[in-house]
């Protein structure tokens, strides 16, 4: 991990309270911009004139934690517990798993700190081997206690540990302020975590619970008669070169997302937007699961193995049109705020990468490298649909011209985490930072695909340009989408 903190100068004043107002005035400016989710709070100024300001890591502190539980805040106790498979956990496991990250990297290691439970070492350690053996993860949803009560108590004994701390008179030194902010960073991936783990865990219920009401704009909702028409699909050239690649000095970032380094891409381009339901409908009825020419060996195998036929989460339902006995088949879609027909024009989500990859082959295209999608998103803003927007689903871009940004390019960040055509590895030079943080990212870097952009589900705050997610080929129960590219000949 690499983090710098710019260091604030106070303006040269024999008047206290020029400096005192300057400094305020800069603890403001942070906190609206914090509030507002416009900017990368994650690279926050600690630092007030080579002092460290604990009021501002404590506001972060509070802030990031009262997210997670807020994201709680419709669910009823039993959903607290669910684990529907191996590959997700219980909402219950996040919210301790996340303090158990805080006690073990920052508490443990000072002088006077008891632990809140001997055994919580052992039930909410993922897979930091170097800290000791894990409970299994298959069994999380088996652990009726600790009850969610207990949870939530030692989150607030955590905190409490942990704001006590940042306020000691002689301060935190470098490697604890690093930590913090990497446990922040690590509990906003696990904010994105819990409601994709919720989603996957309500979806075998078939009553199909809603987890909250969405806020969609107008003719968003999937159930609308009436929307805008969707932005037509086209594709923007960038000129190929040698490009710097990775994250710079100036600010959080996670130690796969370095070191900078400069690469070589050919002229590309790339899709305007992300595939649509409807344009995946197409690939559907065009027969693309039963064709073994638009898919990898590994896909062709998962698709025939078991039995894929459409996205995670869709559902064919017969419908009765006029005549009693003549039925048509639609499509339905489970979402974390209901059960409904699908919307044609939302992005597709909930694909596993081979999708993406057969999808692209039948389209005549391809999936943009990793390098690429970073050149084609490079000095934009961060904006689109995140956990913010509240839709907790990826949303339709709208025909308006008004809505468009100069050379057309939308969707880049948010909405549904895009798939590229990179494998998971380390850049050159790459080196795991030394001790038990080393086992964050690095151990990881072989059989999985990186994936770019962030989702609806993702903390605006959370990303940047250079962030690299990563899943296995076949996973989709993440926000995940397509995003097309092609070479120029």
């Amino acid at each position: 991990m690499i983090l710098f903190f710019p260091r604030i100068v106070k303006k040269s004043s024999t008047k206290d309270g020029l400096v005192t107002s300057t400094i305020e005035h800069v603890l403001q400016s942070l906190r609206e911009q914090r509030d507002s989710n416009k900017t990368d709070f994650n690279s926050e100024k600690y630092l007030i004139d080579g002092n460290f300001n604990s009021e501002l890591i404590c506001e972060h502190y509070q802030h990031i934690r009262q997210q997670t539980l807020s994201l709680c805040n419709d669910l009823e106790i039993e959903d607290f517990e669910l684990q529907a498979d191996d590959f997700v956990s219980p909402t219950k496991w996040h919210l301790a798993h996340t303090s158990w990250f805080f006690e073990t990297f920052v508490l443990k290691n000072t002088s006077d700190y008891q632990v809140f439970h001997p055994q919580f070492e052992y039930l909410f350690n993922s897979y930091y081997n170097a800290i000791g053996k894990q409970y299994p993860r298959s069994k999380r949803g088996l652990m009726s206690r600790p009850t969610v009560q207990e949870i939530k108590s030692y989150r607030q004994y955590v905190d409490q540990k942990l704001l006590a701390l940042i306020n000691k008179k002689n301060g935190l030194s470098k490697k604890q302020i690093d930590l913090i902010i990497l446990g922040l960073n690590h509990e906003q991936q696990h904010q994105e975590l819990m409601l994709t783990d919720l989603k996957y865990n309500l979806s075998f219920n078939p009553l199909y619970p809603i987890y909250t009401k969405a806020k969609f704009p107008k003719g968003q909702a999937p159930e609308s008669e009436k929307s805008d028409s969707v932005m037509p699909l086209a594709f923007i050239e960038f000129g190929g070169g040698i490009y710097n690649f990775g994250k710079k000095g100036d600010g959080f970032s996670f130690d796969n997302e370095t070191p900078r380094h400069q690469a070589l891409i050919n002229d590309f381009r790339l899709a305007n937007r992300l595939v649509t339901n409807a344009e995946f409908c197409q690939f559907i009825d065009a027969g693309g699961y039963q064709d073994p020419q638009f898919w990898l060996a590994d896909g062709w195998s998962w698709v025939q193995e078991n039995n894929v036929t459409m996205p995670l989460y869709w559902h064919l339902e017969s419908e009765g049109i006029g005549n009693k006995d003549q039925k048509q088949s639609q499509r339905y879609e489970f979402r974390l705020t209901g059960y409904g027909q699908l919307h044609p024009q939302q992005p597709v989500t909930h694909v596993s990468f081979y999708e993406a990859d057969a999808y692209a082959r039948w389209a005549g295209k391809r999936l943009p490298s990793e390098y690429e999608w970073e050149v084609a998103s490079k000095k934009r803003n961060i904006d689109g649909t995140f956990v913010e927007s509240q839709s907790f689903h990826p949303l339709m871009v709208s025909s308006s011209k008004e809505d468009y940004p100069d050379d057309g390019m939308k969707q880049l960040f948010g909405d549904c985490w895009q798939w590229t055509q990179s494998s998971y590895a380390p850049y050159p030079g790459f080196k795991a930072p030394e001790g038990v943080v080393g086992e964050y990212n690095g151990k990881f870097m072989c059989n999985q695909m990186v994936l770019r952009g962030g989702s609806c589900a993702t903390p605006r705050s959370h990303l940047r340009t250079t962030y690299r997610n990563f899943f296995y080929p076949q996973d989709r129960w993440q926000f995940t989408g397509i995003r097309l590219a092609e070479d120029v000949k």
